[in-house]
């Protein structure tokens, strides 16, 4: 949608096209905490069950090799969208911007008419009047509602609403749940009513490494001062404040001197001025701009482009080049990893360890014999329900049969999240080996299995089966 003025097109401004996405990521962050599919979550990492919860698939805590891969996704992710379009996160993505724009351009200005107009953030209202503290009270009242809102929908991505909310009957037994929540709360009070901008100009360490990423192709919020002057010197100090002020060194000025671009600035900086940490690339100074030259039939001062382009106007901005390429192969990369490591998951979780006695031999009637190796299993059932699970064990080839479970000697029953301590004894009636010099190692594969559904929650371990030397067997030692 776009609208014409001296036959100039003016596109959707910016600042809609954020409101969009900032409605679509609100509802989608408020939504899909309370979205399961057989029992698990989109994202859910529980220090509480000690579990992840990655695309609707649950892994153990012991699985938790995925997290840096994740994080690595994150980091590489923004570094590549810094690259690309400079601080877009922080004007489109960041929490910290949405809760800005809630407060500051919803409840102050829409809701309450605390201040006059969206455009200008830099005229703070005027607290002497009896009637403005009033909406004041009522505004940081009214955000104090959505910081909990925010608080607790943040933490459904470490406790899930099902157990949230039942932990909220209980609250002296979750101290540390509702004082984080609590502690998220007032941190949100504080940093989007009090701190405001200054938390993205001082604070964010993002700022700081912007710059490093940077290159001449990085797109993000810039004056032509070829078209409109250069209101600022080399060593950024202002020139001029008026338009024939301007025109009467640089004649062809297009700039109006009116400052909308300033005006509405929600970090208080000129862009007029050349790139600063503080830009947030929101955009609101291009919408400002595009709107004033508009009216007279030009297009914006103020553009999404970059120094290749408009500064040094050398050509086109190049987007798809080398350093960009790389992080998305980069993150390509990663994501086919972590695919691959997700859906080779576990459904159960098994450790064999061998008892201190190596065997145990007893002689029975007619020169028979028993040998037998003890061991301690320890398994543990990730899926969302209570299986019954048994055991198998394969022996080298040419022993098949000849070592057996004998116990445990039925199959038992694992409820998730528990770990399952049993111990299984391995016997074998065979001289499997016939050496009177040494005790021989048998090399065996330990198959675990849930009854009814062996072909998907199986796992295989190597182990060993300890035979003792032949005098020991026949007791003739």
């Amino acid at each position: 949608m776009s609208k014409e003025s001296s036959g100039i097109t003016i596109p959707t401004s910016w600042r809609v096209k954020r409101y969009y996405l900032f409605i679509i990521a609100t509802l989608i962050a408020l939504v899909l905490p309370w979205i399961t599919v057989d029992g698990n979550h989109f994202f859910l990492l529980s220090f509480d069950k000690l579990k992840l919860h990655l695309a609707f698939i649950q892994f153990d805590m012991q699985e938790l090799y995925l997290m840096p891969f994740l994080l690595m996704l994150m980091f590489l992710g923004i570094f590549g969208m810094t690259v690309v379009g400079g601080r877009v996160f922080c004007g489109w993505v960041c929490p910290q911007t949405v809760f800005r724009v809630i407060y500051r351009d919803l409840i102050e200005t829409k809701i309450l008419g605390l201040r006059k107009r969206i455009k200008n953030k830099q005229l703070e209202p005027d607290m002497s009047k009896t009637e403005n503290k009033v909406k004041k009270v009522i505004a940081v009242l009214l955000w104090t509602a959505l910081a909990l809102v925010a608080s607790a929908d943040f933490m459904w991505f470490f406790v899930p609403p099902e157990d949230f909310f039942t932990y909220l009957a209980n609250p002296t037994d979750h101290w540390t749940l509702f004082g984080t929540v609590i502690g998220l709360t007032l941190f949100l009070i504080y940093d989007i009513i009090f701190l405001k901008e200054d938390y993205c100009v001082y604070v964010c360490p993002y700022s700081r490494i912007q710059s490093v990423l940077y290159d001449e192709h990085t797109v993000m919020a810039l004056y032509d001062m070829h078209r409109g002057g250069h209101i600022y010197d080399e060593q950024h100090n202002k020139q001029f404040t008026k338009q024939k002020d301007i025109q009467v060194e640089e004649p062809h000025a297009e700039c109006t001197a009116c400052e909308s671009c300033v005006t509405v600035c929600p970090t208080h900086i000129d862009i007029r001025k050349g790139l600063q940490l503080e830009c947030i690339n929101c955009l609101e100074c291009v919408d400002a701009c595009t709107t004033v030259m508009g009216k007279l039939g030009k297009p914006s001062l103020v553009t999404w482009s970059s120094d290749y382009e408009i500064v040094d106007q050398k050509g086109k901005t190049q987007y798809f080049r080398t350093k960009v390429l790389a992080y998305i192969a980069l993150l390509v990369g990663l994501m086919i990893i972590l695919a691959m490591m997700g859906s080779t998951k576990e459904h159960m979780l098994l450790n064999i360890n061998k008892e201190t006695r190596l065997y145990s031999v007893k002689q029975m009637p007619d020169n028979k014999f028993r040998v037998e190796n003890a061991y301690e299993f320890l398994l543990q059932n990730t899926e969302s329900k209570k299986m019954k699970f048994y055991f198998e064990v394969i022996p080298p080839k040419g022993m098949e049969g000849k070592i057996i479970i004998t116990k445990p000697s039925k199959e038992f029953t694992a409820v998730p999240g528990i770990k399952k301590k049993k111990i299984v004894v391995l016997r074998t009636e065979e001289m499997l080996v016939d050496d009177d010099r040494q005790d021989t190692i048998i090399p065996i594969t330990i198959r675990a299995y849930a009854i009814g559904h062996e072909d998907k929650i199986v796992v295989f371990r190597k182990s060993t089966f300890v035979f003792p030397r032949s005098d020991i067997v026949r007791g003739t030692k």
